[in-house]
Parts: structure tokens; C-alpha cells; sequence
């Protein structure tokens, strides 16, 4: 056996050397149904090797992922095995990435075909809700007598209407019923705001997707993309929306060469338009059907999770059906551990966590889930009282930090002096400029950043001082003075004493600006790294500090910034109907959604899994008026008695106390710690 696929399983062997065979060569497209923690990158990075070993360029191959990381991590791991059997360690896929970022790559190479001018900058979604917001206002819209739909509800919904390719009138129908009453309001705002966004010369993040699938319109465009690449992966394809397939399809009409994988029971984006229907119809999409190779082995969990997952997904409406199997054995069941309300969780997941910390698990070995971000309150009370470090994933991205964002505004309006919005954040560092004297200012200027322009623009007496320098930075590093990426060191230094009159806590958020500083020296031209930052930022503002990173804390998370990460121990907390499934989940489509919800959860496990169902919890989640304090609930609705069989139920009710006793969950009292001492807590948020 050759030592590339050595380590693979039979099924993950097939994957691999589809079509490749020299007895009988199989051109099919292939479907690849993935299981939770079946060894999906292991078997994608072995595929992208073999092609290479058996004489497939590697600039003729298109990986598409869903993040940087997985697009690094396969690359890494193929080079591994390309050294291994040539020698090579050099391998490049100058096509790998997600669909946004290929997106950007070709809008880079072919922008005239499409009216746009190669230099265009990219709007992150708080960028484009703020110019969707300039738009709204500019049509009268914000002041109109009747609630008019927020710059993030016109912007969801406008984004909702590009990825799903639905009309507008059925969008609102459908998914936004509470807006239909505003179609030819909104018809106008979305014109309006994709004019907008061609004065400026700037695209969003959708555009990235509709310019691809025009470009693939035009035939002798179109054809010139397509002999670009002979092998098409894309992982995780049940997350896909219809612009995706879309473009997947006239990228690949007959499916040749194109391989995807995916777990249509890991489906969990419909709010973003991601629609399942792309994986289950995949088999049948083409002239010839395709191939489907199943992974059902499991390397992350034991089989009594792995058991009570199935019997979760069992039960689920259509799709492949699959059963995960492990060779970990364990005698512990996953347990629904039931406590008296909210408070109660908290204090005994508290518990637990320095319990298990006591045995020798690390902090960061073991995660907290939950269906919605505001579902961790009372956790997140309990655990900074006892001075446990968390973590918390599913709120405050890098790019939505102020002082990020800052730097970017003026990194994008050097590239791009026709982007009024990043202008306009600019302008308003300075002292005296506020939004009137900005956009006074910007209209001046009419997109330029020579002297000429600089020097007759008006402004007040207070902010003279400030634009000298904020010009004279600009026009410096524009004109190529300062090479990238010497230039943002420029700016940082420029920006210094600005940061540090505008905002508190600096050593937190220099922090973040010495992570944007470190992953701007890894790009050669600012415009990639712009595009790239915008594309796939850090996950928080504080994780890519040294300090952060080498510290132990524990993980809360919503599940859904929880997918495709794996802990040795998991906690769910609220595994309660109106929770889990969610109170505004009322389709059939939603309810089948948050069974995934769950099963994407409990698949994260690896040793241990605790579902928690209070029996009453407070306001926050209440549905039934405001004189109710409390409702009553049961075990979700996705555990019936048909499968309670795999599960462990216990019955939690911990000291009302913690301060002088954690209790165990036996019940009984242990001579535990109730809090972890000098220990920093991290900073909660910016």
C-alpha cells in the first residue's frame, strides 16, 4: 500500500483515489458523506496528495473550505505526505481558500467584466450594515412615522435574498413577514445601496459570491475559469447556499473532476441561506450520478456517545442516513442531569468544572454549549465570582473591536480613496471633525489623496494639526514610500495617540493591534491582506494574544461557533424545549435544523457529555408575558422515551452556598475548591 494512504480506512481509501485508479478509471462526481469526527480533513488533505502524486498540477486544483485554518491545515498535512512519498516539501494551492476568498481572487483578475475596477475594497458586514444605514437615512427611510426596518434587518435581509436566490417579495413573505409591508421601500433601499457601493468601488461580502456567478454567465468569461482548474474540492458542502451550487454547477456542468464532502446532519446555517437540499440533491444533480462514500468510523468519541448521537439522528426527517461507530469503549452513557432552574445549572456546572480541573483536566479540555449567546448569563455571573478564566466564542469578532477597526478604515481608505464609509471613520478621529465636516470633506477631496486635493480641502481650526498628519501619512504611504508591510507601522504610529485619548483598557487592545500588526507582516501587498482580514478574521478580539493563548481557561460557546472543534469534556446547558429547539423555530424545516443543533453538540464530546434541563428558568427565556417569572419545562423534545436508553438521568440539586461548598454530584459534600485563586480573569469583551 503506498504511504499515502497508509493511515486511512477502507471508505476514506475509495475517496481518495476516485477516478485515479489504473484499472478502471471512475470520472463520476463523488459525494463524500462525512460522519462527526470521521476523519473528513485527513481524507480531503490525502485526496489533494494523491492528485498531486499522480501528476495533477497543484495550481489546477480548487480547494474550497470554509476558513483559513482548514485551508492551512490541509495544505500542511498534504505537503506532510507529498514529502513523505517525493521528498517535495514545497507545495503551494494558490487555489485554496473559501468561497469568498477565490471569489475575490478572480473578481481581482476579471473586475472590468463586471464594471468594477481591480482596486476595490471589501466591506466586512458591520461596514456594509453602516453604508445600507448612510442609504437608508438618505432616502428619507429613518425618519419615516412607522417603524422602518434597522440597517441590520435590511442588510440580513438583502443578504438573505442574494445567497438564498429568492425574490425579494418571497423573502418577505416567507423568512421576514414582520417587513413585508416595506417590498417597495426596500426594493428602492437595495438599489440605492448597490449603487452606493459601485461609486465607491466596493463589494461585499455577498458580491464576492453574485459577481462570481456573473462572471460564469458570460460564456467566453466563463470558459476561460473553467480550464483553470481540472479537480474542484469543497468541504463542508451541506453548509453551501444556492448561489454556491449555483456556481458549482457552471463551474462543473457535468461534475467531472468535482468532489464535495460534507454531513447533511451537520446543517446548521439556514439563517445565513444555507440550504441542506445542496447535499441531498447532489447525487442526482448531474447527467451522471454521482458516487457517495459514506465515513462512519469515529476517531474523536466513545461509543456510548456516539450511540445516544445516533439515536438523536435517527429519528430525524429524510436525508443519508449513517451510524457512527467507535473502536473507544467506555462503560459512561452521557447523562441529562436535571436541576431546579438557571441559577442551579450554573452553580453545578461551576462545580463540575473545578472538580474536574482538581482530577487533572485542563481548563481548556472541557467546553460549555449553548443554543443562543445570551443563554450563559447566569454561567458566565457564576464563573467570574469563583475567578474561573473563561473564554467565550459566539460574541465580539476582531474586525467588530473599535480600535481594529480603526486601523482597517484607514488601511482600506489609503487602497481605496473613492471609500467614502472607511473615509468617513477616519475623518472623525481627528479632533474637531465631526459626521458634517467629515463628509464636507470627503466630498473635497472627490476620491483623491494627492496634495492638490489635500491641501484645499476645509476644516476646522481645531483639527489643522490632525489633518497635516493624517495627510501627510496618507500621502506618504500612497505614493510608495513606505513598503508594505512597513506602511501599517506608519499608520500604527500616526494612529498611537489617537488610540490612546479615544479608548481605556490599552493593554488589552494593543494587544489586538500588535496580532493585526503580526498578521499584516505575513502578506506582501496590503490589498491581500486587507482582503484577507476581511474574509476570515481571528475569532475573538483577545485570542491571538501570547497571553491569552498560553493561559488555561475554559470555552463557553454557542454551539453553532462550537462546530468542528472537539473537547474532552461538554456541558449543554438548557437542553429544554423553547431552548433547544428554539421557541421561534415553527417550520418543519427549523424544528429538523435545531435537531442538528443538538446532534452537532453532543458530537463534540470525546470522554464525557452532560445534557443539563432545568426545570424552570426566569425571564430571559420567558414566552408568556411579563407578569410570568417563570415557566415550567421538559427534556427536548429530540430525547424521547424511545432512546432515553443510552442516556444516564440524574438529579442534580446543588448547595445554595457554593462559597463554602461546591457539593458534588453525588450530593454528598467534598472537601473541593470553590474557586480558583490568582488566576486572571479575561477581559469580558471590548
Amino acid at each position: 500500500m503506498k504511504p499515502s494512504l497508509a493511515d486511512l480506512n477502507k471508505p476514506q481509501r475509495r475517496a481518495v483515489t476516485h477516478g485515479l485508479s489504473s484499472k478502471k478509471s471512475d470520472h463520476r462526481p463523488l459525494l463524500v458523506i462525512a460522519g462527526a469526527g470521521s476523519g473528513k480533513t485527513q481524507t480531503l488533505s490525502c485526496r489533494v496528495a494523491h492528485l498531486i502524486i499522480n501528476g495533477v498540477k497543484s495550481e489546477r486544483i480548487l480547494l474550497l473550505v470554509f476558513g483559513r485554518f482548514a485551508a492551512n491545515a490541509m495544505t500542511s498535512r498534504a505537503n506532510s505526505i507529498i514529502a513523505g512519498v517525493t521528498g517535495r516539501q514545497d507545495l503551494q494551492l494558490p487555489w485554496s481558500g473559501t468561497f469568498h476568498s477565490i471569489g475575490a481572487q478572480l473578481l481581482r483578475r476579471y473586475a472590468g467584466h463586471v464594471r468594477l475596477s481591480p482596486s476595490f475594497t471589501i466591506l466586512d458586514r458591520s461596514d456594509a450594515a453602516d453604508l445600507m444605514d448612510w442609504v437608508r437615512h438618505d432616502l428619507g427611510f429613518s425618519k419615516s412615522k412607522t417603524l422602518f426596518p434597522k440597517k441590520g434587518t435590511c442588510l440580513a435581509i438583502y443578504s438573505y435574498m442574494v445567497n438564498s436566490r429568492k425574490p425579494l417579495k418571497r423573502v418577505l413573505s416567507v423568512d421576514y413577514q414582520w417587513c413585508k409591508q416595506w417590498l417597495p421601500e426596500l426594493r428602492k433601499l437595495f438599489a440605492s445601496y448597490e449603487k452606493a457601493k459601485r461609486r465607491q468601488n466596493v463589494v461585499d461580502y455577498d458580491d464576492l459570491l453574485l459577481f462570481w456567478l456573473t462572471l460564469m454567465e458570460d460564456a467566453k468569461v466563463s470558459a476561460d475559469i473553467a480550464t483553470l482548474f481540472d479537480h474542484v474540492l469543497v468541504d463542508e458542502y451541506q453548509d453551501t447556499n444556492a448561489l454556491q451550487s449555483e456556481i458549482l454547477t457552471k463551474l462543473k456542468p457535468d461534475g467531472r473532476g468535482l468532489m464535495v464532502v460534507g454531513d447533511d446532519a451537520q446543517s446548521i446555517y439556514l439563517f445565513r441561506a444555507a440550504t441542506v437540499a445542496n447535499i441531498r440533491r447532489f447525487p442526482k444533480q448531474f447527467g451522471t450520478p454521482a458516487r457517495i462514500i459514506k465515513l462512519e468510523q469515529n476517531y474523536r468519541s466513545t461509543q456510548p456517545i456516539l450511540k445516544a448521537c445516533n439515536g438523536v439522528l435517527g429519528l430525524a426527517e429524510g436525508g443519508f442516513s449513517k451510524e457512527l461507530w467507535s473502536n473507544w469503549r467506555s462503560k459512561v452513557k452521557p447523562a441529562i442531569i436535571s436541576v431546579t432552574d438557571e441559577r442551579g445549572q450554573a452553580r453545578l456546572v461551576a462545580q463540575q468544572i473545578l472538580k474536574a480541573r482538581e482530577e487533572g483536566i485542563p481548563l481548556k479540555s472541557q467546553a460549555v454549549l449553548f443554543r443562543a449567546s445570551h443563554h450563559s448569563a447566569q454561567l458566565e455571573i457564576e464563573l467570574a465570582r469563583r475567578n474561573i478564566p473563561f473564554k467565550k466564542f459566539g460574541g465580539l469578532k476582531f474586525l467588530e473591536a473599535a480600535h481594529v477597526k480603526d486601523i482597517i478604515s484607514i488601511l482600506r481608505w489609503r487602497e481605496n480613496s473613492a471609500d467614502h464609509l472607511a473615509g468617513f471613520r477616519v475623518l472623525q478621529l481627528l479632533p474637531g471633525v465631526g459626521p458634517r465636516h467629515a463628509t464636507n470633506m470627503l466630498d473635497e477631496l472627490g476620491g483623491l489623496h494627492n496634495q492638490k486635493a489635500m491641501r484645499r480641502v476645509y476644516l476646522p481650526t481645531s483639527a489643522a494639526e490632525g489633518w497635516a498628519s493624517l495627510a501627510g501619512m496618507l500621502w506618504s504611504t500612497t505614493a510608495h514610500k513606505h513598503a508594505w508591510p512597513a506602511s501599517i507601522r506608519r499608520v500604527l504610529d500616526w494612529y498611537a495617540p489617537y488610540f490612546q485619548n479615544r479608548y481605556d483598557d490599552l493593554t488589552s487592545r494593543q494587544a489586538d493591534l500588535d496580532q493585526l500588526e503580526q498578521i499584516a507582516g505575513s502578506f506582501n501587498t496590503c490589498q491581500r491582506f486587507l482582503t484577507d482580514i476581511s474574509l476570515d478574521p481571528p475569532d475573538t478580539s483577545e485570542g491571538g494574544s501570547q497571553e491569552a493563548q498560553a493561559e488555561d481557561y475554559t470555552v463557553l460557546s454557542t454551539i453553532h461557533s462550537a462546530k468542528g472543534r472537539e473537547w474532552k469534556m461538554v456541558r449543554v446547558l438548557s437542553v429544554v424545549d423553547g431552548c433547544i429547539p428554539s421557541s421561534r423555530a415553527v417550520t418543519s424545516d427549523a424544528i429538523e435544523e435545531e435537531r442538528r443543533l443538538l446532534y452537532v453538540a453532543m458530537t463534540r464530546a470525546i470522554d464525557q457529555l452532560d445534557l443539563f434541563v432545568p426545570q424552570q428558568l426566569f425571564h430571559q427565556y420567558q414566552t408568556n408575558g411579563p407578569g410570568q417569572h417563570h415557566v415550567l419545562l421538559k427534556l427536548t423534545r429530540f430525547i424521547p422515551s424511545s432512546i432515553i436508553r443510552s442516556f444516564e438521568r440524574k438529579d442534580r440539586k446543588p448547595k445554595t452556598n457554593p462559597s463554602t461548598s461546591t457539593g458534588s454530584t453525588t450530593g454528598s459534600p467534598e472537601p473541593r475548591p470553590t474557586s480558583i485563586k490568582r488566576l486572571r480573569q479575561p477581559h469580558p469583551g471590548k
